[in-house]
């Protein structure tokens, strides 16, 4: 066989894995949304079990790459919420070190996905000795993942969550109004359109906070008036 024949055909196999490895996750990622946003509670943990099998037998597969191991934590993570508190913590101390695991390999990867994530977990998962929950590294890994996808809706998404949960209501709608405005990925649209139906809810939020504040500082001035008088 020609050389040039030969490296031809390991291209087109490259092509071919990195075709298949990428219509793999796509459908991963699909599922996770329609069985995160869609399915009943008490089916719940059945899809997510499914799902965590299928990217188990993907990233056996593909074990220098990130992609799967992102999945697989975001999977983890998600059926930690229909679990007991004792299997729970397990799966989000699981999810973790996938995700240092896939930042490790590739920090970059599905546009810095794995630093939303495993920032979002810092936020949302309780303090030592319970969980391993830390704002200061939530933020670190966060404003990361804003540096490698500055107009994602997830990048966006997150990050104003986590400014919504400091109390940082200005900065946090900023950053919700930016994951609206982004354009949805082609291949999940579904998914970045339930995202974007959160940031609008919590832009509600936002705006009832700061007509609350107001309505207390109204009142505030007229007590203060009334006092004088």
């Amino acid at each position: 066989m020609k050389k040039t024949t030969f490296v031809a055909l390991l291209l087109l196999t490259s092509t071919c894995l990195a075709n298949g490895l990428k219509s793999a996750l796509q459908d991963i990622e699909s599922e996770w949304a329609i069985t995160y946003y869609s399915t009943p509670k008490q089916h719940k943990q059945a899809k997510y079990s499914a799902l965590i099998q299928k990217t188990n037998a993907v990233m056996t597969q593909h074990p220098d790459r990130a992609e799967p191991l992102i999945l697989l934590a975001i999977v983890t993570a998600s059926n930690a919420e229909t679990q007991d508190a004792i299997s729970a913590i397990s799966a989000i101390h699981k999810a973790k070190d996938l995700l240092l695991k896939a930042i490790d390999i590739n920090p970059n990867a599905m546009e810095g996905c794995a630093l939303v994530t495993l920032g979002t977990l810092y936020y949302m998962t309780p303090e030592w000795p319970i969980g391993f929950g830390d704002n200061a590294k939530a933020q670190e890994l966060l404003t990361k993942a804003l540096k490698i996808n500055p107009n994602g809706v997830d990048s966006n998404f997150y990050y104003g969550n986590f400014l919504l949960s400091q109390n940082k209501y200005t900065e946090a709608a900023n950053y919700l109004n930016k994951s609206i405005a982004a354009p949805s990925r082609a291949e999940q649209v579904y998914a970045d359109n339930q995202l974007k139906e959160e940031a609008k809810a919590a832009l509600n939020d936002i705006s009832e906070h700061n007509q609350s504040n107001t309505s207390g500082l109204f009142a505030s001035i007229l007590n203060s008036q009334n006092s004088k008088q």
